[in-house]
């Protein structure tokens, strides 16, 4: 008896039975794929199977190289059908296969045919097709035929040239940047989505030249775009240029007005994109963000759920870090707590937690409760750090707050959201001291499912420790191993730190040495023996504190790589000779796990760059341990362009006699291993500095950063001043890109010239501000201050002077003072720091615009030693 038929959209449970590709397997479809070589094809029949083909390719179904050969030559065979429908398949199933480069011979001339075709569909599919299979060789046999593509009348085909350009400008930059006039021209198109593809293919072609792009989006801003989607994109550039302008306000910034004649475009999302660039924008100020809050509140009385939550997602940010510009907008908020939506309704009553007053608490947390379990853990992570900001903006209302989060802590819910609880609870024990017993209850009901750390520290410091200790011991009972070791070693600091609860861990860990588990016995072996005692009521000395509490300066991983090499001997295991620097990871585990392009982020930055982080390294270094402290690191400054074979920059170390160069290096280039890498450093132009130590770097594999070190002697506390060239000097060897072993021990010695580096005046000056300049300024006093005028020549304007000035020095601003208002021609700027030696400096700038953009300057000195005054004067005389 024949199936009654089933429609698609019948509710019913097992939407399986909708599926066409049920139970499919590669076999069959493979067989079935002999009707690619009928004599007489069947379209309806042949466009089946490549949808079965394609369906099998998605789901990370593998061909053989035989199978996906045999396919491909059965689907070329399927160009001599003229049915369209079956054409557009062959061109999906081709693209999908990805041929060989002998395979794609065999095709081409079939492409090409197409793409010179009188029908449009042909010509734009197979444009599509021939870029994602070609290589640079037959790219340029085709180059003119995409260049009259990019300029068709039809807009399908000119759309597919441009998407082929963005895609290829990965592959072969250097052939689609010579299209920028035919592009260019396609910018200018009637068309919606060409226009939009044209300018976001300009763009990647002119993305690593800021000048040319701010022209480009100067040009485009006059009128020219029509399209509400390409309006979008240049609204993002214009973004981008505004963030690299690095200018703060409202009268310097280019193309702000542009951005608020989009708020009264007539597409949604052109004038939602304004707003939200608007919102975005470092240091904006009030008067900037009215416009933009007016339109989002408009929008969120939308009747259109996807504006509505667009809108409030964009307030909830702004309300971080300006929520008195969103307080308007409560009202039409207080409406969205009951939306359908509820995503919608959570950031609307998150963003209400964060402008709301005290007043105003209780009542929203009631309207939190009644939702929190139909919205998913990402929109529930969102409340929770609302509430926990909220928390710390009113103390007062801690009790009421850190209950609504112990409750939730109790529901189901994911690890991220769960840790988010916690990680909020946490902060707010510390910072709030009336919440420290609370939550550290609300804690221990919770400790089976977090670590113990936060509890260790902080609970032996309350009022009463000795209540904490029972809900620990219950995790050594109940918990699996890893939880009870972590309970051992909590139960041992309480004893370290509460002498009089000493006696009764004593009595805990002696119980744990029976344990089952041979990590928790050693322990508890090894915390009885560090806390010393017999367990008797009597101090902790300071070196079992310190083996506690203190941190572990050495790699986790080098010390376990030591311990394994570690032969039991007479002489006991050292510490001090596991090597503190990171190793690099495994080339072909790397590479398997990190596909992105790399970059220059050391092994040092990746876990610190302040000077603390530094100095360990540098102190390691036995050439650099009798420098001394370090007293600066700079900011990493990039020796090579972006895209080269090798990536370098170069960190200057300033100490009171020596500057040592830090070049962190890394090689982009798989099939090659760098060994012996060193800088050669030229210091003819740095009469001041000599060169008295160097450290190779032994080997570069591909994408693992590494560093060598120059270090240089100069003066003691002078700022010397000079240019140092560089260059890298290595032996490349040719390896196995999928293994990284080396091809060929026989190694080639190459230069690569590298940027040449400054070290400069401000380079021993440490940024460092003051809350209140007047009060530093008076209690430093007037007996080494130092006062003199200086002409700055022809400006701009005050801005750019002040900058200069700035910049020159090294110094912090302070009170926001490096501003200068807009068409102001007098201006005082405040900078404080730390000059080499230590020693405290205060500058106080005036600035004066004749009506000839002259600038005058005069500027005051104060600081605790009168040559650093003189040495001031003479950095911005001689600047």
């Amino acid at each position: 008896m024949a199936q009654p038929l089933i429609k698609k959209d019948d509710d019913r449970d097992d939407e399986s039975e909708y599926s066409p590709f049920l139970g499919i397997e590669k076999g069959a479809v493979l067989q079935e794929a002999r009707v690619f070589n009928d004599p007489q094809l069947d379209p309806r029949r042949c466009s089946q199977v490549i949808t079965k083909l394609l369906y099998l390719l998605n789901q990370g179904e593998s061909f053989t190289k035989v199978e996906a050969t045999e396919v491909f030559f059965s689907v070329t065979k399927l160009f001599q059908s003229k049915d369209n429908g079956l054409r557009r398949m062959v061109y999906l199933m081709i693209k999908e296969l990805s041929p060989s480069a002998d395979e794609v011979i065999i095709v081409t001339s079939s492409l090409m045919k197409d793409m010179n075709s009188k029908t449009d569909m042909y010509r734009a599919n197979a444009i599509r097709v021939l870029c994602r299979i070609t290589d640079g060789t037959l790219l340029t046999q085709i180059e003119r035929y995409l260049k009259q593509a990019i300029v068709d009348k039809n807009p399908v085909v000119a759309s597919a040239a441009l998407v082929s350009g963005i895609h290829l400008l990965q592959t072969n930059p250097e052939i689609v940047k010579r299209w920028s006039n035919e592009v260019q021209e396609a910018v200018q198109s009637r068309a919606a989505l060409v226009q939009f593809h044209a300018l976001a293919l300009l763009h990647q072609i002119r993305q690593n030249d800021r000048l040319a792009v701010s022209k480009l989006v100067s040009n485009l801003t006059r009128g020219t775009v029509r399209s509400p989607l390409a309006q979008c994109l240049l609204i993002r550039f214009i973004s981008q240029v505004i963030q690299e302008s690095g200018s703060t306000q409202t009268g310097d910034r280019p193309f702000y007005d542009y951005l608020e004649a989009c708020l009264r475009h007539k597409a949604e999302m052109v004038i939602f994109e304004a707003a939200r660039a608007i919102t975005e924008l470092s240091g904006v100020t009030s008067r900037e963000l009215t416009p933009a809050i007016t339109v989002l509140q408009l929008f969120l009385s939308s009747s259109k759920p996807v504006l509505r939550f667009a809108a409030v997602r964009t307030l909830n940010k702004v309300a971080m870090m300006h929520p008195m510009a969103v307080t308007n907008c409560n009202i039409d908020m207080e409406s969205l707590i009951s939306d359908q939506n509820r995503s919608i309704a959570t950031l609307a009553i998150t963003t209400l937690l964060k402008t709301g007053n005290e007043s105003s608490v209780d009542r929203l947390m009631k309207q939190i409760t009644n939702f929190m379990s139909d919205i998913a853990d990402e929109f529930k992570i969102v409340v929770v750090d609302a509430i926990r900001s909220l928390c710390l903006k009113f103390p007062l209302k801690y009790r009421s707050l850190m209950n609504f989060l112990s409750n939730i802590l109790r529901e189901e819910g994911g690890f991220d959201y769960k840790k988010a609880i916690v990680d909020s609870i946490v902060i707010l024990i510390r910072d709030i001291p009336d919440a420290k017993e609370s939550g550290l209850l609300h804690l221990c009901e919770f400790i089976e499912d977090c670590e113990f750390t936060y509890l260790s520290t902080q609970g032996p410091k309350t009022a009463d420790p000795s209540k904490y200790i029972r809900y620990i011991y219950n995790r050594v009972i109940l918990e699996n191993a890893t939880v009870r070791a972590s309970a051992v070693s909590t139960l041992a600091k309480f004893g370290a730190m509460v002498d009089s609860l000493k006696p009764r861990i004593f009595i805990l860990l002696r119980r744990c040495l029976f344990d089952s588990d041979d990590e928790v016995r050693d322990r508890a072996t090894l915390y009885l023996n560090t806390l010393g005692g017999d367990g008797g009521v009597v101090e902790t000395d300071e070196d079992a504190k310190e083996f506690l509490f203190g941190s572990l300066d050495v790699p986790l991983s080098n010390l376990e790589t030591s311990l394994k090499n570690y032969e039991p001997s007479e002489e006991p295991f050292d510490i001090n000779s596991v090597p503190k620097e990171v190793k690099s990871q495994p080339l072909a585990e790397k590479k398997a796990t990190n596909k992105k392009h790399p970059g220059l982020d050391t092994p040092l930055a990746a876990a610190s760059t302040g000077v603390d982080a530094y100095e360990k390294l540098l102190s390691s270094i036995s050439e650099f341990s009798s420098f001394g402290k370090l007293f600066k690191s700079s900011a990493p400054v990039e020796l090579t362009e972006a895209e080269t074979e090798y990536a370098v920059n170069v960190v200057k170390h300033v100490y009171d006699g020596h500057v040592v160069f830090q070049y962190n290096c890394t090689n982009t280039i798989p099939e090659q291993l760098l060994e012996d890498v060193t800088v050669t450093v030229d210091a003819s132009e740095a009469e001041e500095f000599a060169e008295i130590a160097s450290k190779p770097l032994r080997s570069l594999p591909y994408d693992t950063p590494g560093h060598t070190f120059v270090a240089f002697q100069k003066p003691e506390g002078v700022p010397a001043v000079g240019k140092f060239s560089n260059n890298l000097r290595f032996i490349v060897k040719e390896v196995d890109p999928s293994t990284g072993e080396v091809i060929e021990e026989d190694g080639m010695e190459e230069d690569y010239q590298l940027e040449d580096v400054d070290v400069v005046a401000a380079d021993y000056m440490l940024k460092v501000g003051v809350s209140n300049f007047r009060n530093a300024w008076d209690s430093i006093g007037d007996d080494f201050e130092k006062v003199d005028e200086y002409g700055l020549g022809p400006r701009e304007n005050l801005t750019e002077a002040v900058n200069a000035v700035i910049s020159l020095l090294g110094m912090q601003p302070c009170e926001g003072t490096d501003v200068v208002p807009s068409n102001s021609r007098s201006h005082t700027c405040l900078l404080s720091g730390v000059f080499i030696g230590n020693v405290k400096v205060l500058v106080r700038l005036q600035f004066g615009l004749d009506s000839n953009r002259e600038v005058a300057m005069k500027l005051a000195v104060r600081s605790e030693d009168d040559a650093v005054s003189d040495t001031i004067h003479e950095i911005v005389a001689s600047g």
